[in-house]
């Protein structure tokens, strides 16, 4: 063992980083970006550590892996009427996954924010220490040992979320309307949130009941522990963990506060509401995968909620014209795929096994390893999202950056102005896009694939259900491949239109373009791993006691190539793709089609139902003040009239009481004796009436 047993340093190193540039980074000075220059050197070192651990994990370095073994190691935290609760790291592909990409992707992001915030002087402290605690979350959850620790973590992200989404709350350059607009959709995302977390807390209440007081992954996701716990109390627990899945990856109904998220600086977009944060639902139903398999209604709704959000996140894409919100609905429309292809893979499981006798038994082991392929596509598109929404992000932040503005409309004729900006932005415009040979297409037509193979192995309702949740993934494919290069060719094409000032100020500084290139490569080439054998690795295998049952391997180098372009489904996908670019370039570059054409000129009903988000902000404000301010008023009216009615009133008495008996203390001495006669007089009359009601003497 050469880095393993140093995995605890992985999140310590930003959360030491987070201490010192909150307390000194003042100190520092300018010329260490008031600390920014020690979180990068921090997460840098988590990233190098992160990738000694995976190396030695799966057996390239040191003298043996630990693959498909989890390692774990864990202490007793505290014990809680006869419950021990332990505190620990548990290491699997999937750890090794979120950890490298997490801490990769915010090494270039906070790299790059040495020049999108230099701006902000002395607050470049809050700022780097913010998203020095943020990544303490992210790598705590990705190492952590039990659900309850993982859930600390889950609340670390939320909490930066609301710091950072809210930065330019105060003293904001482009004015008041722009710090109100940040304060409110901070308050919005930590809200909306906050009813999925709650969810998450309940299911991790239930499920540690039904498994006896375990919340430990090495136990709860065993196969026999997990067959021998009451099977409703965990479909119970899967739902209710699923409900905070959806809240913190924003799927629907909860998606609305993302695209306002956008508020924040474009840096905080990129790491948490694209590469990171909201990834960390995706992790959890992975994580989650052997308890949430165990019912297949469980992976039918994950896989409805996930394609469906992926095809109407989409449509709000179409028409916007803000070059962060149409990201911000590409994001969640992307997290959808990665909900669809664990959903189908996992109903695919699910209906392949049984619960009998406190044992799982797996009755068709071809469908177990077929649907095992659904883990690893969305696993898979999970990194490759990472990577080209990351860079997509940071290529609009230089755009605005030169241009001052989000409004595409004010752009265009960039590419000449931005020829780094541009063409890095391209090639993650092609990798989303699905474009052949691109990590996003590789990944796509993987969960696409999935998808189809569910309906050809299922009948039934189940059958209807996911030949339209195929159909919805196609369109979805075309609509991506639409609005993307309708951004690109908006933004880049074409004469410039002034920007916010009448001027570009030009390419990005190098602090800025570096990772840009750098995550251009990755966009590019991150799908090659499957030929590198990694599809094997990265697979679902279920724990039966000391050994494993998995699935989801296939031939590795070329075979891959010549299964995937013998496949005629992927020509639908690649012809769709090739059809929506020629689209986007006929409408945006060459101008031969009018897209008012097909809108009436932003007067049709669907035009303005998408451009208003189909009124989900106006019905979450409906909800908010019909409902929440009518239960907001109960309770203020119990709190008031019962709890401190009842408090006053007991205090009220006892004062009245103290008031009354007060005045019997006149100092006159025969009130006195006659208030003792009194008192002796009813105390024999109750003797004798006591005495009586006993049967007296006989």
């Amino acid at each position: 063992m050469m880095f393993m047993q140093y995995v605890w340093l992985i999140p310590l190193i930003p959360a030491l980083c987070f201490a010192i540039v909150g307390f000194f980074g003042n100190k520092m000075g300018h010329k260490m970006h008031e600390g920014g220059f020690l979180v990068i050197a921090g997460t840098a070192a988590s990233f190098i550590l992160a990738l000694l651990v995976t190396l030695e994990y799966t057996g390239l370095i040191g003298e043996g892996g630990y693959y498909p073994d989890a390692y774990s190691y864990s202490i007793d935290w505290f014990s809680l009427g006869g419950y021990t609760i332990t505190i620990g790291y548990y290491i699997d592909i999937l750890s090794c996954l979120m950890m490298l990409f997490a801490s990769f992707i915010s090494t270039m992001i906070f790299t790059y924010s040495l020049g999108y915030m230099h701006d902000q002087g002395v607050r470049q402290r809050r700022y780097f220490a913010e998203v020095a605690l943020f990544l303490t979350g992210m790598l705590g959850l990705a190492v952590s040992s039990t659900l309850l620790e993982m859930f600390i973590f889950w609340e670390v992200m939320g909490l930066c979320s609301y710091l950072l989404i809210g930065f330019w709350s105060f003293n904001h350059p482009e004015g008041d309307d722009k710090a109100d607009n940040a304060a409110s959709a901070a308050k919005k995302a930590f809200l909306v949130t906050r009813l999925g977390d709650v969810c998450l807390m309940g299911g991790l209440f239930v499920l540690f009941f039904a498994m006896d007081g375990h919340l430990e992954y090495s136990y709860v996701f065993n196969a026999h522990n997990l067959a021998a716990a009451n099977q409703d109390m965990l479909f119970l627990a899967a739902l209710l963990i699923f409900g905070g899945v959806i809240g913190k990856s924003a799927q629907f109904p909860l998606l609305d506060w993302l695209p306002d998220a956008m508020a924040g600086p474009t840096t905080v977009s990129a790491l948490i509401h694209a590469a990171t944060m909201v990834k960390a639902g995706v992790y959890l139903v992975a994580r989650c995968y052997p308890l949430f398999i165990l019912e297949p209604n469980m992976m039918l709704f994950v896989a409805v909620i996930g394609g469906f959000t992926a095809f109407f996140a989409a449509t709000m894409a179409m028409n916007n014209m803000n070059i962060k919100k149409v990201l911000a609905y590409s994001t969640l429309s992307q997290l959808g795929y990665m909900f669809l292809s664990l959903g189908a893979g996992g109903y695919l499981m699910a209906t392949s096994m049984h619960v009998d006798g406190g044992a799982v038994v797996i009755d068709n082991m071809h469908l177990f390893t077929a649907g095992a392929l659904g883990y690893s596509a969305g696993c898979l598109h999970m990194v490759n999202h990472a990577f080209f929404k990351a860079l997509l992000f940071l290529c609009s932040g230089s755009v605005i950056h030169a241009n001052g503005t989000e409004d595409m409309r004010l752009m265009g004729g960039l590419l000449k102005l931005m020829p780094k900006t541009a063409i890095t932005m391209l090639v993650g415009t092609l990798s989303i896009a699905g474009f052949p040979l691109f990590a996003g297409f590789f990944s796509k037509d993987l969960v696409l694939d999935v998808v189809f193979e569910v309906f050809e192995e299922t009948a039934d309702f189940a059958q209807v259900i996911f030949v339209i949740l195929w159909v919805l993934g196609i369109v979805t494919a075309f609509m991506t491949a639409f609005y993307m290069f309708r951004l690109w060719f908006m933004t880049f094409m074409g004469n410039y239109r002034g920007g916010a000032h009448g001027h570009c100020h030009g390419e990005s500084p190098a602090n800025m373009t570096v990772p840009l290139m750098i995550l251009a490569v990755f966009a590019f080439a991150a799908g090659f791993i499957l030929f590198l054998g990694w599809e094997g690795v990265m697979t679902f295998r279920f724990q039966f006691g000391n050994f494993y049952v998995g699935g989801g391997e296939r031939e590795i180098g070329l075979d891959v190539l010549i299964e995937l372009f013998t496949n005629a489904k992927t020509y639908i996908t690649i012809v769709l793709v090739f059809v929506a670019i020629g689209l986007a370039y006929l409408m945006y570059v060459k101008k031969s089609i009018n897209p008012g054409k097909f809108n009436k000129n932003g007067q049709s009903a669907l035009y303005r139902t998408i451009s208003n988000r189909y009124y989900f902000p106006e019905l979450y404000n409906q909800l908010s003040w019909k409902l929440g301010y009518g239960i907001a008023k109960g309770v203020d009216f119990f709190d008031k009239q019962v709890i401190d009615g009842s408090v006053n009133g007991l205090s009220n008495s006892v004062v009245g009481g103290g008031d009354l008996m007060s005045k019997a203390q006149s100092g006159n001495l025969h009130t006195y004796a006659a208030v003792v006669l009194g008192g002796v007089v009813v105390l024999f009359v109750a003797a004798v009436v006591l005495f009586a009601q006993l049967g007296g003497l006989f």
